[in-house]
């Protein structure tokens, strides 16, 4: 009876993974649902249908992020100190960060338009309407999104999409070749984790200050994210993180079971949760040595 109980448990939690997870037709529905809303802001703000859109895609998961759930706020933006509307407090990356909280989803997208004609974002408005690889890194030159690898994100949903069609009678046929994201990484390709996180594979005889180099990240944020010194020795196949880790492990993932040879760190970059996380969601002190069969908790 018991063992019927865990596999019915784990079968629930796969489907809410999956429900959580947008997949290729939750984002299809996503661009069905919005394009008319992007394409009128095109004309009222001079802002790319597609640039709307993929920022929308990237920043609520295709509308199935809880944030988005819980506020309409497409976009990911913060309050802000001049935000004089309804706040919402949620933890990702930092906790308990202040987001702008709307009553319609059409709100997120109003306030989102004229969150970019601020001063900060004026350069974005130089550029021709048709350069959505011209807006995507200048969105992140200006500084949208501290993720080192934004352009990259939305220049592919863009083309992965044909979201550039919707851009003021855009012809595919003139879309220019673009950098994808192996290109932006130099020669190295970068991987998705499940829970989102860009990561590089380490090769034989691979440096930190190698693979920095390589992808363009300052080489003491890399030391930082991956939580390592740096006299840390690289093995083949070690998992190297481009930005920083979770706070904690997503859905099905609550629990590990230590391996032989496991570490702690280890452990914290097969899931992509912060060390800190680990020691303190398993009340263990920063000196606690890992045992066999432990089991850990990672949410």
């Amino acid at each position: 009876m018991l063992r019927k109980s865990k596999i019915l448990l784990f079968f629930f939690y796969i489907l809410i993974f999956y429900q959580l997870k947008a997949s290729k037709q939750d984002y299809l529905d996503y661009i069905g649902a919005y394009c008319p809303l992007a394409i009128e802001i095109m004309y009222k703000y001079e802002i790319p249908a597609s640039i709307t859109l993929s920022q929308s895609l990237l920043e609520s998961n295709a509308g199935k992020s809880k944030l988005t759930k819980e506020t309409n706020n497409h976009f990911g933006i913060k309050c802000h100190s001049d935000w004089e509307g309804e706040c919402y407090y949620y933890s990702d990356d930092e906790q308990n960060e202040c987001f702008r909280k709307y009553e319609k989803a059409s709100d997120s997208f109003y306030d989102y338009s004229d969150f970019l004609h601020k001063n900060r974002y004026a350069s974005l408005f130089t550029l021709n309407s048709k350069d959505y690889v011209g807006w995507a890194n200048e969105l992140q030159k200006c500084g949208y999104a501290s993720d080192k690898f934004y352009a990259c994100k939305l220049i592919k949903l863009i083309e992965d999409y044909n979201l550039y069609l919707f851009d003021e009678d855009s012809d595919p046929n003139t879309k220019k070749n673009t950098k994808n994201c192996s290109c932006i990484c130099g020669n190295r390709i970068p991987y998705k984790s499940y829970n989102g996180l860009l990561y590089i594979i380490a090769k034989k005889k691979d440096s930190c200050k190698q693979i920095a180099e390589d992808v363009g990240i300052r080489y003491e944020n890399l030391i930082r994210y991956n939580e390592i010194s740096r006299n840390f020795r690289l093995c083949n196949g070690d998992i190297i993180y481009l930005e920083k880790k979770k706070i904690k492990a997503k859905i099905p993932y609550f629990k590990h079971v230590v391996k032989r040879g496991e570490s702690m760190h280890k452990i914290s970059q097969l899931h992509g949760v912060r060390m800190k996380t680990l020691y303190n969601l398993n009340k263990k002190s920063f000196n606690y040595l890992l045992v066999e069969g432990d089991t850990l908790q990672l949410r």
